[in-house]
């Protein structure tokens, strides 16, 4: 079986490749990043340097591959920066995955597909309508979720068209170890490891605290995927939650009660969104009915995980 990877070297594609690796051991993986990435991703991929916006070079690439699965995770994954960015963030997350999907077509194979959408595409969901399920109404309320309600609607269509093999997720908040600055967990856990190894004064700068999250680990999450790829209906469209919702201020105490530093909080209003939903909270019934599917690992043991390898990052990056 060939695999194939978009965004292999980010955060959740870094996590996928290991699950992958581990389920399916004489699998041909291959992935694609922009850039090199600076640190090995794991032993039996093979890499390959791509800009998935140019339909000739992945034209190319799969046409050598041959995939019999595509998992297509490369984006501009933040809401907040969309908002700096909202042109790029919809030329990139648009068009390379429809590049993808052309060169498919134009090479007359029919890969299985996982398309990422989120759970960003529902926007502003009242009490009343949650847990949000996939019949929910799409509003979002960012560019970023614009981009990936295309992205969810261009994979329905070209089932329907085309009848390509292409299933949808929309993944509510995940996070975990390696994730990057710019999300409210890694932002929070950075300030922490930086106080306590005195490189930064002892204050957090917070945005909205009253926000409710459904936080999902993202070893979960990819586990989510692969049973999705493995078990999904082409066509269909499955939430990937916990079912839960989380405060960001509780997230925060979790944070604070790992750490032995006296933190003191101060609300940034740069921090603050244009536009917050008060409370998200997924419904997973589908997933769950299709493979039995359901998170595994505490929040609370996500978020020090989280911690722990901020601290190591920044202990790292201060002794170079």
């Amino acid at each position: 079986m060939r695999i194939l990877i978009t965004g292999v070297g980010g955060f959740v594609g870094r996590h996928l490749f290991n699950t992958l690796s581990t389920q399916y051991p004489d699998a041909f993986l291959h992935g694609t990043a922009f850039e090199q990435p600076s640190q090995e991703i794991g032993r039996g991929l093979q890499y390959h340097v791509v800009d998935l916006k140019n339909y000739v070079t992945i034209y190319d690439l799969i046409a050598e591959i041959k995939p019999d699965r595509i998992y297509h995770l490369a984006a501009q994954s933040s809401p907040r920066k969309s908002f700096a960015i909202p042109w790029e963030t919809l030329e990139n997350n648009i068009k390379a995955q429809l590049n993808i999907i052309q060169a498919c077509i134009a090479l007359s194979i029919q890969p299985r597909i996982l398309v990422i959408s989120s759970a960003e595409i529902y926007g502003p969901v009242r009490p009343g309508q949650q847990p949000i399920n996939e019949d929910a109404s799409l509003r979002p309320t960012n560019p970023y979720g614009v981009s990936k309600v295309t992205q969810d609607m261009l994979g329905l269509q070209y089932y329907i068209s085309h009848k390509l093999p292409i299933m949808r997720v929309r993944p509510f908040n995940h996070f975990g170890p390696g994730q990057s600055e710019g999300f409210v967990a890694t932002d929070f856990a950075v300030q922490v490891a930086r106080i306590e190894m005195g490189l930064q004064e002892n204050v957090i700068e917070v945005g909205n605290l009253t926000a409710e999250r459904d936080f999902t680990d993202v070893r979960d999450v990819v586990r989510a995927y692969v049973e999705i790829m493995e078990r999904g209906n082409p066509g269909e469209v499955y939430n990937v939650a916990s079912g839960k919702s989380y405060s960001v201020q509780y997230l925060l105490d979790v944070l604070l009660k790992y750490s032995a530093a006296d933190i003191q909080i101060r609300v940034d209003p740069a921090r603050m969104l244009p536009v917050d939903v008060p409370i998200v909270r997924g419904d997973a019934t589908r997933l769950q009915t299709l493979c039995g599917w359901k998170p595994t690992i505490p929040f609370e043991t996500t978020v020090l995980d989280v911690l722990e390898d901020w601290r190591t990052r920044v202990r790292n990056s201060a002794q170079h």
